[in-house]
């Protein structure tokens, strides 16, 4: 059936499959036409108050009626008169004073395109932090519950991606909180480590407004303070060029880079571990792996999250560059990146957020399968403690030390050029030299005894950091979520 209209017109054209496939509905908002253009009427609604109540003559009509028109946005008009006047903000202050011509005169009063400009998207990087913090507050909550579900089961632990010491899965799981709430306090800094821009004029000095006053400074200070106060921010920056630096662009995507690296290793370590088939995240009843294979359970969400994370990574390459050419007071060469930078790296961390988010609540651990590996390397692993043994028995440990070389390089062969089991522990049952320690070797051998004081290690963390960590979020931490697509 043939499509028509906008369903025609949308299906015709590029669409970013960050807000039309992946993303949040709220995070989509954030970034969109809307909210932009409407916290640029709230703006100037700011703007208008402070300087009426400083005492410039500006009415309570006009005010109202600024009030009463704030999502009365004529985009169409806006368009047109942006095509007109080839300047966005000034075709909105157009289209804002259509519908409110009595406060026509005094829309915009002394201030520069960036008093807007800037100081949304300071609002929208603080919402935008908002959203994220609360979704990866849940996805530690939902690791927590995870590591602390199997913070006993021992699992082989790996270094160099070669069998090493045991660890537990509920150990290995708090490698990957400890980073995540490195990434939380990270996100709340740079959060609250944004001020707003205010009002400073066309390159910082506040000279339109000390002019709209009189020369009078103070008032000038406590209109930058008052409507810093009413777009929700405790602190101005003290000083701007035309913009605020763009040094505070990096910190920003800096934390939101982190956190990139931070998901792609733990969804790394996911698909890693399905291939060992030991752990596997979700798979839905209908869900199909693979259009030509149909026994494959591929780790897709996993492999989503590594995908949009290296995307998310390579996003702090722009603002970098972009501070690093800002000549002087400013100039016009970082909006157009900013416009694609900011708003893709918190919708690709929202995305992945999300994805993880589903992949937490539904882990499936194979505990058989983690204990058939560990009985292929724990008898090597057990070779120290076999010789304590001997040595407590009365045996002599260089002797002991040379049969069990030759015993577990014959075991090593068996695996290694017969595809076989790991057959050590048998000969050393078979061999008459061990007799004194035969029935130990099964206590010698419990993996338990392996691990060390993982357990214990995952509980403290849990309780003295995780835990406290998620406090302010504890409201906010829903139900399941769904994966979009």
């Amino acid at each position: 059936m043939a499509t028509h209209g906008a369903e025609e017109d949308a299906l015709s054209r590029y669409r970013s499959p960050l807000v039309s496939r992946y993303a949040s509905a709220e995070m989509g908002f954030n970034f969109s036409e809307r909210k932009k253009f409407g916290t640029w009427r709230r703006l100037w609604l700011y703007l208008a108050q402070a300087e009426k109540s400083l005492g410039l003559p500006i009415t309570d009509e006009q005010i109202q009626e600024m009030e009463a028109n704030l999502d009365n946005i004529d985009f169409k008009m806006a368009a047109e008169e942006e095509k007109k006047l080839r300047h966005d903000v000034m075709a909105h202050v157009h289209t804002f004073a259509h519908c409110c011509p009595k406060a026509a005169a005094i829309i915009h009063l002394g201030a520069t395109s960036c008093y807007v400009g800037d100081n949304t998207d300071l609002i929208v990087l603080r919402d935008g932090f908002n959203l994220l913090l609360p979704k990866l507050a849940r996805v530690i909550s939902r690791l927590a519950d995870f590591a602390e579900k199997y913070a006993d089961l021992p699992t082989l632990g790996f270094t160099h991606y070669q069998p090493a010491q045991l660890t537990t899965v509920g150990k290995r799981c708090c490698l990957w909180i400890q980073d995540l709430c490195m990434d939380l306090r990270n996100l709340e800094r740079a959060r609250d480590d944004l001020r707003f821009r205010g009002v400073k004029g066309t390159t910082g000095t506040q000279a339109s407004f000390l002019q709209l006053f009189e020369g009078d400074h103070s008032k000038v200070e406590e209109l930058d303070r008052l409507v810093t106060a009413k777009a929700g921010f405790k602190r101005a920056y003290m000083v701007t060029g035309q913009t605020y630096s763009r040094k505070v662009d990096i910190e920003v995507l800096s934390v939101l880079a982190s956190l990139g690296a931070s998901i792609h290793k733990i969804c790394t370590d996911i698909r890693l571990l399905a291939n060992l088939k030991e752990i596997e995240e979700p798979f839905e009843k209908d869900q199909i792996g693979s259009s030509a294979m149909p026994y494959k359970r591929n780790p897709m969400r996993s492999e989503r999250c590594c995908s949009l994370a290296r995307h998310l990574m390579t996003l702090v390459l722009d603002p970098l560059q972009t501070a690093s050419v800002q000549w002087f007071e400013r100039t016009l060469d970082d909006s157009a990146n900013r416009r694609v930078c900011l708003a893709e790296a918190f919708l690709t961390a929202d995305i992945i957020l999300s994805t993880l988010q589903n992949i937490s609540e539904g882990l499936v651990v194979y505990p058989k399968v983690i204990e058939r590996r560990i009985r292929q390397e724990l008898p090597f692993m057990a070779t120290e403690n076999i010789i304590m043994a001997m040595v407590k028995a009365g045996g002599n440990r260089q002797d002991c030390h040379e049969k069990i070389r030759v015993l577990s390089q014959q075991a090593a062969a068996v695996v290694k050029q017969e595809g076989g089991d790991n057959d050590f522990i048998a000969r050393v049952q078979a061999n008459p030299y061990f007799s004194p320690i035969h029935k130990q070797l099964e206590s010698l051998l419990d993996p338990s005894s392996f691990t060390g004081r993982a357990p214990q290690q995952v509980a403290k963390f849990l309780k003295e950091e995780v835990r406290p960590a998620l406090i302010p979020y504890q409201s906010k931490m829903g139900g399941k979520i769904e994966l979009a697509l």
